[in-house]
């Protein structure tokens, strides 16, 4: 029989926003330890009422906002959505004065696509390294991702630039943000270094985590680990292992 798993709350940094935003609000964000639209809220600076999900024990008013029962998921004015990259779509549609996307038509269609294969191909990647236990699979895994990492860094960073589309901290730092986040979990388990991308993307890694919206969304170390220790150990039995274990994604 599995051991019993305790349900992932906010610590350190992330308890500290989660307290600020834990009195009622029209706008609800459902977490835990998903940071896309927690760093755009945070970037925005809107009023938000945070509430942790139990992942093991879905209660049904959540189920109603997501039938999935993933996070991230939103509730505004009573009505619900999920899935991250729509719900950046959203917070910027339902706030513009806070906007964090471009306004340029086809700079916004690149950062779309840059969002995309962040999502479509990078996060992927990530799972099956995590999840990878024999050492050639490891290893294939450290190739895979790190070439997933490269190429969304050649083809959508701009070269020079402070934040990955410009001077202006945008989107695809918020959608790659997280994972830099679990680099130090792939260091540990997978001896995995951001400067296997290259020096230009760890300069880029290294500011991105002294981010106060990133800071401000993340917990201990600690807690990150117990989290993904079941994937390291190939033994996490949500919807993205599972999946993962399949050879597909979740859609």
């Amino acid at each position: 029989m599995p051991d019993k798993i305790d349900p992932p709350h906010a610590t350190g940094a992330a308890e500290q926003t989660v307290q600020k935003h834990s009195s009622p609000h029209d706008l609800v964000f459902h977490a835990p330890f998903v940071q896309r639209v927690w760093i755009a809220l945070e970037e925005k600076g809107i009023p938000y009422e945070y509430k942790e999900v139990n992942p093991y024990k879905k209660e049904p008013h959540f189920l109603k906002i997501n039938p999935k029962g993933l996070v991230p998921a939103l509730e505004h004015d009573n009505k619900a959505l999920y899935e991250s990259l729509v719900l950046l779509e959203y917070l910027d549609d339902a706030f513009p004065d806070s906007a964090i996307r471009p306004r340029n038509p086809h700079e916004l269609g690149l950062v779309r696509l840059a969002c995309q294969q962040i999502s479509n191909v990078v996060v992927p990647a990530f799972y099956r390294y995590v999840q990878a236990q024999e050492a050639d699979k490891q290893k294939e895994g450290h190739e895979a991702f790190v070439k997933a990492l490269r190429e969304v860094h050649e083809q959508w960073f701009v070269v020079g630039s402070e934040w990955a589309r410009g001077d202006k901290f945008g989107w695809v730092d918020c959608v790659l943000g997280p994972w830099v986040a679990r680099f130090t979990l792939l260091e540990k388990h997978r001896g995995f270094k951001p400067e296997d991308v290259g020096p230009e993307f760890k300069a880029w890694c290294d500011k991105l985590l002294d981010r106060p919206s990133v800071k401000a969304t993340s917990s201990l170390p600690e807690n990150y680990e117990n989290v993904y220790r079941r994937y390291f150990e190939n033994t996490a039995e949500s919807e993205v292992a599972k999946a993962t274990r399949k050879g597909e994604w979740l859609k």
